[in-house]
């Protein structure tokens, strides 16, 4: 069973390996905490202030989003890109209720205007550089938690309990087969958006051989959704 604890030191270790790897320039460490008067616990980013997580329920242009978050210092780790990484969770009973995983290309490369040399000499901006390139946030979304008349807020299909959302797109929710450890997330993110021909940055990270129980819905497993890997 994976607790609150674990995700907690997961997240510690990840940014440690990640800071080592050269690809972070800024981190802030996370917390863990028990909601008052809950069985809940909480694994969140430090520093941050309480109003800050309904900046996402805000209609905003995506750049003002993420110029938000950088200001707000609300991320877990910061790229090498400017890009923005964020993992928080609540458990309840020691069981996942949800969790919302992130991560938030930067809008406007400024890195590249600032150090054009670096990224044209340097393998791993290539792809920055490309004109093709189009800025798209990405999100992993849990939520098994209940209303208050005991019904699951998830729905078959309509709203997994675990899927991921690309771009803002409100009704975007691909089915994923369960939650995501901080590992798995990490991974997915440094393969696909990191690792070059020359450089396998995932190498750099720990393989951690827990995950969590499947959650997709029969109806969901009929239809395009991601699966897990069981490491």
């Amino acid at each position: 069973m994976i607790r609150a604890r674990d995700i907690f030191t997961q997240i510690q270790k990840l940014t440690s390996k990640l800071i080592v790897s050269g690809l972070v320039i800024d981190q802030c460490s996370p917390t863990i905490r028990r909601l008052s008067n809950s069985q809940r616990e909480e694994v969140n980013i430090s520093d941050i202030q309480s109003e800050s997580s309904s900046i996402f329920l805000k209609k905003i242009p995506y750049k003002t989003l993420y110029y938000e978050l950088l200001e707000r210092r609300f991320y877990n780790v910061k790229m090498i890109d400017g890009a923005l990484i964020q993992m928080q969770y609540i458990f309840c009973n020691n069981k996942i209720e949800r969790h919302r995983l992130s991560f938030f290309p930067n809008p406007d490369l400024y890195s590249f205007q600032d150090y054009p040399e670096v990224y044209l000499e340097d393998k791993l901006y290539s792809d920055i550089v490309d004109i093709r390139l189009v800025c798209v946030p990405l999100r992993f979304d849990y939520d098994a938690s209940r209303n208050d008349d005991g019904e699951m807020i998830a729905k078959p299909i309509v709203h997994p309990i675990s899927h991921l959302t690309i771009g803002q797109y409100k009704n975007c929710r691909i089915p994923v087969k369960s939650a995501l450890t901080p590992y798995q997330f990490i991974e997915f993110i440094v393969r696909n958006f990191y690792n070059t021909d020359t450089v396998i940055y995932t190498d750099y990270l720990d393989t951690w051989n827990k995950y969590f129980e499947e959650s997709i819905f029969d109806e969901e497993k009929n239809i395009i959704n991601i699966s897990i890997p069981v490491y």
